[in-house]
């Protein structure tokens, strides 16, 4: 009878453990389900023509409406190869070859001369699916380069090809159109190199002191920086991003930027997000921009919005680097953060919403 008694008391105590327990759980419990992105309906694409000291009472209505035009067509052509159903990898292309095939911008036939007086072009395109990226940097005869990056990532082992290399390169692939190097040649950009090699020598004879800023200097801080991007994301849910360049005027010593560099110019990465960079190489590559915006979200789980603002803004302004980015992330998110007074820059959805802008707003 005493061990009955005994066995009673035990699975009373149990019965009120139990109760214990039930009086800690929640009275219902609430299971969130985030929605699947679709990307059918959140694809988008973004380009940039370039960040630098554009103002707009540096800029006519005649210029302003040019440059619109030429940001317009080129968006469009992107955004018309994701709705229907093309690759991202295809409408960044489409895109920046428009941008390659104005003389508005500094890539392709508007690109900035030398210091010897050549064109020198670099590009880069990266699949943020495969991780697999091309690049080709210092090359003079390639009508659009971003078309020979991408065939440098898809025909060949290799991830960059450079100079005459890169031009034997080009001449083996069917599609590439090569060009004579006249064809670059703008009157606009030989005046604009003629201008900062005069200009070296009155800094050089006056110790600096020159501060002249007459119309002609404030048109060449304007395309300082014009370089050529587009970031996409398509309905198949993959992200791409591409750079485009003429570099910078008056440059020596076969001088390549961050344009060329996965990581500081452009880099693209389905777990997060596809960039592309304009403004000051050198920095770029320093603070590796795009790829750092791109680790920030996939490591610290922070905005598309969040990174690109503390790169741009915080990290690479102390270093002292100017300029700015594009850049869309794996659910269709953007943005297009600079830190220069203007930037040329269209955003699409897949509702196909239209966003054009030049000056800060």
């Amino acid at each position: 009878m005493k061990h009955f008694f005994s066995i009673l008391f035990v699975g009373f105590l149990l019965f009120l453990s139990c109760k214990n327990q039930e009086a800690r759980q929640p009275a219902t419990e609430i299971t969130t389900i985030e929605k699947p992105f679709d990307p059918a309906t959140g694809y988008g694409i973004v380009i940039h023509g370039g960040a630098g000291t554009i103002l707009k009472e540096n800029m006519t209505p005649e210029q302003e409406v040019a440059y619109k035009e030429v940001l317009e067509t080129s968006i469009k052509a992107g955004h018309a190869v994701l709705e229907n159903g093309g690759t991202s990898l295809e409408a960044i292309q489409k895109s920046i070859n428009v941008m390659e095939d104005s003389p508005l911008f500094n890539a392709g036939k508007g690109a900035v001369f030398t210091n010897e007086g050549k064109n020198e072009l670099d590009a880069s395109i990266m699949d943020g699916a495969s991780l697999n990226v091309g690049s080709i940097a210092g090359v003079t005869r390639v009508k659009n380069p971003i078309n020979l990056a991408y065939k440098v990532m898809t025909n060949s082992k290799h991830v960059m090809f450079i100079g005459a290399g890169a031009e034997k390169f080009a001449a083996s692939q069917s599609d590439i159109t090569l060009v004579d190097p006249s064809y670059f040649y703008t009157e606009r950009r030989m005046n604009a190199l003629k201008r900062a090699v005069e200009r070296e020598k009155v800094e050089l004879d006056h110790d600096g002191d020159n501060k002249t800023a007459n119309l002609e200097q404030r048109e060449d801080l304007r395309s300082k920086y014009g370089t050529v991007g587009c970031v996409a994301l398509d309905k198949h849910g993959n992200l791409a991003a591409g750079t485009s360049t003429g570099g910078m005027t008056n440059k020596r010593f076969g001088r390549v930027g961050d344009v060329p560099i996965i990581g500081a110019g452009t880099y693209a990465n389905n777990a997060s997000c596809a960039v592309s960079a304009t403004g000051w190489g050198e920095y770029f590559i320093r603070g590796v921009v795009s790829h750092d915006i791109a680790a920030m979200m996939e490591y610290k789980g922070v905005s598309i919005e969040e990174a690109a603002k503390e790169v741009i803004q915080n990290k690479l302004t102390k270093l002292g680097g100017s300029g700015g980015i594009i850049a869309i992330d794996n659910k269709g998110n953007i943005a297009m953060e600079f830190n220069s007074a203007g930037m040329y820059r269209a955003h699409m959805n897949a509702k196909g919403d239209l966003e054009i802008k030049i000056y800060k707003e």
